[in-house]
């Protein structure tokens, strides 16, 4: 082989790496946004549910107000409530009929272990455990199940967990864990997970401006 053709191959190796590493590298600063070292090792309400997932994404944000400043609007998450404080205009292409409000409002304030929160007019996730001021975590079907979803392609535990941050704030951390059920499922989680963090870090921010507004009036 010439070594014009072996230098040739080597920079095609090279650069299907470099886009390779590039690829990776947005994906993980997707997933883990805003969360600290510390965060994203911390056992958090909600890792128990599914100890064994291969897929965990953890975000965070500071919000600018106390815990209890906070925690209204996890509380009144989801669709035909308060919203999902997200991109409304995506989810509402597929049907989702959100309408994420800029309000706290009384009658959704009221949430227990065993609820539902929906996502979709035909789709919702439970509410596994719940510590009103601390944290909400949700999964797909019943509170107290054992076992994976029949037909369901993976597990899945969505957890917003709040923390006492210094100066009267908050650090408000999600974290999302995923369990393919089968190898194949892989192909349903990877893009899934992408898609959640896009969503994900726009629903922090809302939140976020949402309490800002109302701490500081800003």
């Amino acid at each position: 082989m010439s070594p014009n053709r072996i230098t040739r191959r080597m920079g095609a190796a090279g650069a299907v790496a470099g886009v390779g590493w590039a690829l990776w590298t947005a994906r993980y600063s997707l997933l883990n946004w805003g969360a600290t070292h510390a965060e994203l090792s911390e056992t958090l309400p909600g890792d128990d549910l599914l100890p064994h997932a291969n897929r965990v994404a953890t975000r965070a944000i500071t919000v600018d107000g106390p815990p209890d400043s906070v925690w209204p609007w996890i509380a009144q998450l989801g669709q035909g409530r308060g919203g999902l404080y997200s991109h409304d205009w995506l989810e509402n292409l597929v049907g989702c009929d959100i309408h994420s409000v800029d309000h706290v409002e009384p009658q959704w304030q009221s949430i227990s272990a065993g609820d539902q929160v929906r996502l979709h007019p035909q789709a919702a996730l439970t509410v596994a455990d719940v510590d009103a001021g601390s944290h909400l975590v949700l999964r797909p079907g019943p509170m107290d199940r054992q076992t994976p979803l029949e037909g369901f392609p993976f597990d899945y535990t969505w957890a917003l967990v709040l923390r006492r941050h210094s100066g009267r704030r908050t650090r408000l951390v999600v974290r999302e864990r995923y369990a393919p059920a089968r190898p194949a499922a892989v192909a349903v989680v990877e893009p899934l997970a992408v898609v959640s963090a896009v969503m994900g870090i726009k629903q922090l921010r809302g939140i976020r401006d949402r309490v800002a507004r109302d701490v500081l009036g800003r």
